[in-house]
């Protein structure tokens, strides 16, 4: 099925390598490739505000509510979401999942919207909730919070799991079928580029919302987030309708082509590489390629984790309104866009011309010095040099501590979605068909999953000890730089093998091109013989 395999090689100048090193013959396939993505981005970028505006700022709940929802709602949640996936995709054509997965999380968006949030002082145990925690110890806030506006924790679940299920799992399983190494490295960074600019477009629409939400509420004296939430949902239906129909167009007149290659592909993985949840864990742990993937996944997912609900935590303190908090987050996702934009035009001459292992350490070497900035100010925010730096800069150590946070979010998130996304879906490009399915489905559906769920465990364990999420700095910044540490020796190892990995299907390839090549002269050669002999 790699549909871009065919295609003859051709040299691009200087600027055109640079901007657009794609070939005419492959428009047809990249630009269908780039929209669909760019509108599932657009999804994602739009619901990850929207999700923590929702949680963070809920009565009695915080940033404490996070780690309690990545390991008791979000976890079971993607564990049920990938088993959903093995059925269907055991099932049906990976076209037809996409449409299926789509159309239940776009259906559970317009449900909250339409029914669960109006409904919400109706549907909302509050009473109970609040006997709970009078009796209940000062750590579990965030596991009571949970019960107590339990559709939150479900829109939040969903908009969580859009990632992993749609744009990971989904997306980018089916371009690593279409597309080869070759052609992996010139599109995946133009194409991750997409997403970048959705992230921008979603920045603009955020800020929209919110701005219609607060003078509509005020018109019609109801809630402004309710108005927000209403549009951000014509924006879901929109996107999701969008890219639905993009794929059907590549479908019917790109990959029709190719129907019966297409076609032996799908019998063939439903009737040797059945997919399940246990044998896909059973085979990824038997394979050290795909045991360090998975190390790199859950590595970025323990760091991010671990910074964000600091980050968050201080943000909650700030901004108590979900509209003003969505307003905030809608800045933080155009900065986002912005600093990923820059990133990817660099990493598409980066990733040419250097080793994969020089580009995929790039994210944990951002997270590094982020972090570290991050951390180091938060932890002498209320010494005589952290006062004295915010007092001349006019500030507040809170306000201060935020804006680090921000900044540590947007530069390790555009690292995310540009550079590690691509280094990380190229690995898996030379495995077999086998290894593709079973790993990405345990690695990409579960594996992230697992990060966060982890690194909540940890955070968990912390406030139940320590109480507030201030008193667990010390520790969280040490298990940072730990799970970092990891993560680099993790990536001087994968390279090592994936670059192995290629030279031998290299190998491989030129191989079979002799033999054919061979094959082709040889009726020529007795054509001329008895000629010959005539």
């Amino acid at each position: 099925m790699n549909a871009a395999t065919s295609a003859p090689a051709q040299k691009f100048g200087r600027l055109r390598s640079l901007f657009c090193p794609v070939q005419k013959s492959e428009f047809k396939l990249f630009i269908p490739l780039l929209l669909i993505f760019f509108f599932i981005c657009f999804n994602y970028n739009i619901l990850r505000p929207a999700k923590e505006s929702l949680v963070v700022t809920a009565p009695g709940a915080g940033a404490e509510i996070l780690p309690f929802l990545k390991v008791w709602a979000v976890l079971p949640m993607a564990l049920a979401m990938s088993l959903l996936f093995t059925k269907l995709a055991n099932r049906f054509s990976i076209e037809k999942v996409f449409y299926i997965m789509m159309s239940i999380f776009v259906g559970f968006f317009v449900l909250f919207a339409t029914v669960l949030y109006p409904l919400r002082e109706y549907i909302h145990p509050y009473a109970w909730a609040n006997s709970m925690e009078a009796v209940l110890p000062l750590g579990l806030k965030g596991l009571i919070a949970i019960i107590r506006h339990w559709s939150y924790a479900l829109f939040y679940v969903m908009a969580e799991l859009w990632n992993v299920s749609i744009m990971t799992v989904l997306f980018w399983g089916f371009a690593n079928e279409v597309l080869n190494v070759g052609v992996a490295k010139r599109f995946y960074v133009l194409i991750l580029l997409g997403g970048n600019q959705s992230a921008i477009a979603a920045g603009g629409a955020i800020a929209f919302m919110s701005k219609m939400g607060l003078k509509w509420g005020a018109k019609l004296g109801t809630d402004p987030w309710q108005i927000s939430l209403l549009i951000l949902t014509f924006f879901t239906l929109f996107s999701s309708g969008a890219a639905m129909i993009i794929l059907r167009w590549l479908h019917k007149n790109v990959l029709h082509k190719r129907e019966i290659h297409i076609e032996a592909k799908e019998k063939e993985t439903k009737e040797e590489y059945q997919l399940g949840l246990r044998k896909n864990f059973q085979y990824l742990a038997k394979s050290r390629y795909l045991l360090l993937i998975a190390t790199l996944v859950v590595a970025y997912n323990i760091c991010i984790n671990l910074t964000e609900v600091t980050w968050k935590s201080q943000l909650g303190q700030i901004h108590t309104d979900p509209s003003h908090f969505q307003a905030y987050m809608g800045k933080v996702t155009l900065w986002v866009g912005i600093i990923a934009t820059f990133i990817s035009i660099l990493s598409a001459t980066l990733l040419r011309q250097f080793s994969w292992t020089v580009n995929a350490l790039i994210p944990p070497i951002i997270l590094v010095i982020t972090g570290a900035g991050f951390f180091s100010f938060l932890l002498c925010k209320n010494s005589t040099l952290g006062m004295a730096l915010a007092g001349f800069l006019g500030s507040t150590p809170l306000v201060l501590g935020t804006f680090f946070g921000s900044l540590q979010n947007c530069f390790s998130r555009a690292s995310k979605y540009t550079i590690f996304d691509a280094t990380k879906e190229l690995v898996f490009i030379p495995l077999s068909r086998e290894s593709k399915l079973k790993g990405k489905a345990a690695i990409d559906g579960v594996g992230s999953r697992l990060g966060k769920s982890g690194s909540s465990l940890l955070y968990q364990a912390l406030l139940l000890s320590l109480g507030t999420v201030d008193m667990t700095l010390p520790y969280v910044a040490l298990i940072f730089l730990i799970v970092t540490v990891l993560w680099i020796v993790a990536v001087c190892s994968l390279g090592k093998e994936f670059n192995l990995l290629v030279e031998k299907q290299e190998k491989e390839q030129i191989l079979k091109k002799q033999v054919l090549e061979k094959e082709e002269m040889e009726p020529v050669t007795s054509t001329s013989s008895s000629e010959a002999l005539v």
